[in-house]
């Protein structure tokens, strides 16, 4: 049974030597030509280093990540934060109302980035 554990411990702290490592590298992606490639185009095909950052960000655990819901159709949208929980909904992540999809879409990755930098 202990080598069982040692074997968990051990790939539990390569996991998150892995985890640093990626986000040392990630941070360096994070320019002003890309939050712009973003906002211009948030849906679509983009730099490696774009997709790279949208890649990392969507392999996130659901806790806590950022997602639309709809107030008014083609109109109106605002970002919740969900749970990770089955049954438990999604909590309002500010007041903030956004025209379009793609105005939330980019809110959504500020914030990721912003998360990612800190």
């Amino acid at each position: 049974m202990n080598a069982v554990i040692d074997t968990q411990d051990r790939a539990e702290v390569r996991r998150l030597r892995y985890e640093t490592k990626q986000r040392a590298f990630l941070k360096t992606l994070v320019s002003p030509h890309v939050i712009e490639e973003h906002r211009r185009s948030p849906i679509g095909q983009h730099s490696e280093p774009l997709e790279r950052l949208l890649a990392y960000f969507r392999r996130r655990p659901l806790a806590g990540r950022y997602a639309i819901m709809v107030v008014k159709p083609f109109e109106a949208y605002r970002l919740v934060q969900l749970s990770g929980e089955r049954g438990v909904p999604p909590a309002p992540s500010d007041e903030t109302i956004y025209r379009s999809q793609a105005e939330a879409e980019h809110a959504i990755f500020l914030r990721n980035v912003q998360t990612l930098l800190t």
